[in-house]
């Protein structure tokens, strides 16, 4: 707090209030005379100055007041300023009333006083961050040859979007003297905005006619400062951006936004992401509060695309602890890091080794007594899987089956483990060593710590994905490579998908398997497509396409559920729900009989032949029908 005291502008404000404390005093005594004060009442005033001056100083001090940057004076530096002129009014009238039983005062006039007090001093304030302004104004259109260094402004933005995250960027631009742009005005399909200004930007519209205001302002650049917009609509507004020839750029969604603020910082490429179509999701935060906040969780695979965001998102709820299991040495260290950087030190506990080591494991749950797990380590990558089926086996299967184990041993209340669409009639060993997981699960006897699965398909940018694949194709000049012009896939983002992870995890009651919604399933040729034309260059003329055939394991359609599978709606729109006791035998199937199906499965893969793991997998799940039989192993 008194770090103030060492800032020179500190001193040139409390000057300038203290003039002004006392001009208000005398002005609402010559309101209260009509401007004929009597003499007594000068008397008073000459009693009063010093001690309402530092009064109203130390008030206005501890309240908060001189803490504003002047220049960006805003409306809760305004609430702030009413709130010391009243306080430090009722600490002087009372003041008076013990001293001297307000004998001779006049209560209008400390009325009075209170609002001169507010609006002169807020004059005051608002007349620095005007100076400042027409300042910086100035300075584009003044050749500085000084020493101060600072840039002539030349890139003219122009603003697609005249909303908060608008004013935010335009707010952040007009207060750095520094900043090479200058806003020039912003596009908006909102008629009644149209003929408006947007702190001091003019509004116009609508987005199709973007080209036109590009000319007409002699706009250098573009920005997208729309954070709510996705799919077709975020599809025309680049469409526009394109038309008119500029380079554009965009914010971030405002799921990927934790704290829902937009500034400078966040402008980025326009990339896939942006246009997939997907729209926020509706979170019920108590709901999920009350299983996360002030207890401990742990997250297995937290280094990995899913596991890290889950571990992002989770801190938004407090923890009272949070453990972050990892086999990968690096990922761990970078997930570490980056929590670190953002203040969880003192939540965070680190543990490096994999979920089958069942020793590693009772120890962690030992000593850290977590009540939520959400397990997200497994092996992925379905042609890596493919070729190296024993590692998926021990560590889909085995790693599920252990951490399962443990977690009822140590009393954990939710165990939300994640799945794949690709255990729905699996033809690769990575789908089916994830059905065989979720198997188990619903296996289990029901008891204190309630197993639940949340199964979706691909996440955009995971580790694996192809979004990373593609750009870094594109970037190199191509070709992008495409499996099958016919494949598609479901897809949604990681913060979507973790977002309904922990969602589905405070609604479960015990050996459910929930569904996220993942929309309509894209063609990734189409996908190839877009991004081509998002970095601006056209598809089999710039960059070519070329179609490389079904790897081993890989299906042209993925599905979410399986014909019989009992699905229901939820509560939430975005999660339905097999019914545990559906139509499957195998979902009813005792535990000791899983458990002696896993054992062999274990067994064959300790042999490393893929054939009999691939048998033993097929006796867990008659339905797994290995694609591209021909195709090795």
């Amino acid at each position: 707090m008194f770090h103030q005291f060492k800032n020179r502008n500190f001193y040139v404000i409390l000057s300038g209030d203290l003039i002004l404390f006392a001009a208000s005093l005398i002005l609402a005594y010559g309101l209260r005379f009509s401007l004929d004060i009597p003499a007594k009442d000068w008397a008073r005033i000459g009693f009063l100055l010093p001690f309402l001056l530092p009064t109203k100083a130390v008030v206005f001090f501890l309240t908060g007041v001189y803490r504003g940057m002047w220049r960006y004076t805003s409306v809760p530096d305004a609430l702030r300023l009413v709130k010391a002129s009243v306080l430090a009014t009722l600490t002087v009238m009372t003041a008076l009333t013990l001293l001297q039983q307000f004998y001779g005062y006049s209560r209008s006039v400390f009325l009075a006083d209170c609002i001169f007090t507010v609006f002169f001093c807020g004059g005051f304030r608002l007349a620095i961050r005007v100076l400042g302004t027409n300042k910086r104004a100035m300075l584009k259109y003044w050749d500085r040859d000084d020493d101060d260094g600072l840039p002539v402004r030349h890139r003219r933005l122009m603003i697609v979007g005249a909303g908060d995250a608008a004013a935010n960027i335009i707010r952040e631009i007009q207060g750095n003297r520094r900043s090479e742009y200058e806003v020039v005005a912003c596009i908006d399909d909102d008629h009644r905005k149209h003929g408006q200004t947007l702190l001091d930007v003019p509004v116009r519209g609508s987005i199709e006619r973007l080209p036109y205001f590009v000319n007409r302002f002699q706009a250098d650049e573009i920005l997208i400062a729309m954070p709510s917009v996705v799919g077709a609509d975020m599809r025309r507004i680049v469409a526009a951006c394109k038309a008119s020839g500029l380079p554009f750029k965009t914010l971030p969604m405002l799921e990927a936004l934790v704290d829902g603020k937009v500034t400078v910082n966040d402008v980025r490429e326009v990339r896939y992401e942006d246009i997939l179509g997907r729209a926020p999701v509706q979170m019920d935060y108590a709901g999920i509060g009350s299983c996360l906040a002030n207890k401990t969780v742990a997250v297995t695979g937290a280094g990995g695309s899913i596991g890290s965001e889950l571990c992002r998102q989770i801190l938004r709820f407090k923890p009272a602890a949070l453990v972050l299991i990892e086999a990968n040495e690096f990922n761990l260290y970078r997930i570490e890091r980056e929590l670190l950087a953002d203040r969880h030190a003192g939540v965070l506990r680190v543990v490096l080794g994999r979920v089958q080591d069942r020793a590693l494991m009772a120890n962690v749950f030992d000593k850290y007594r977590p009540q939520a797990v959400f397990h997200a380590a497994a092996c992925k990558h379905v042609p890596m899987v493919e070729t190296n089926p024993w590692e998926g086996i021990a560590n889909n299967v085995i790693g599920s089956q252990v951490l399962m184990d443990v977690a009822e041993e140590y009393g954990v209340e939710r165990f939300v483990q994640v799945s794949t669409d690709k255990a729905v009639r699996p033809t690769n060993v990575m789908g089916a060593s994830k059905r065989v997981a979720e198997i188990a699960l619903q296996s289990r006897v029901p008891g204190k710590t309630r197993f639940m699965a949340v199964r979706f398909g691909n996440v955009l940018g995971s580790s694996g994905s192809v979004i990373p694949l593609f750009r870094k194709q594109i970037h190199s000049g191509g070709p992008v490579t495409v499996t099958h012009p016919e494949m598609t896939r479901y897809f949604m983002m990681i913060p979507e998908a973790c977002q309904l992870i922990l969602q589905a995890g405070a609604m479960g009651t015990g050996g459910e398997i929930f569904i996220l919604e993942m929309g309509t399933p894209v063609r990734i040729a189409d996908m190839a497509r877009d991004m081509i034309r998002l970095s601006g260059k056209v598809p089999d003329q710039d960059v070519q396409i070329v179609y490389t055939g079904l790897r081993p394991g890989e299906k042209l359609y993925e599905e979410l559920i399986t014909q019989g599978e009992g699905i229901v709606a939820t509560a939430h729109e975005k999660i339905m729900v097999l019914k545990r006791d559906g139509h499957r035998a195998d979902s009813a199937q005792p535990d000791q009989k899983v458990r002696g199906q896993i054992d062999r499965l274990a067994a064959a893969a300790a042999t490393f032949e893929p054939e009999r793991i691939k048998a033993a997998l097929k006796e867990i799940v008659p339905e797994y029908a290995p694609a591209n039989p021909s195709a090795p192993a």
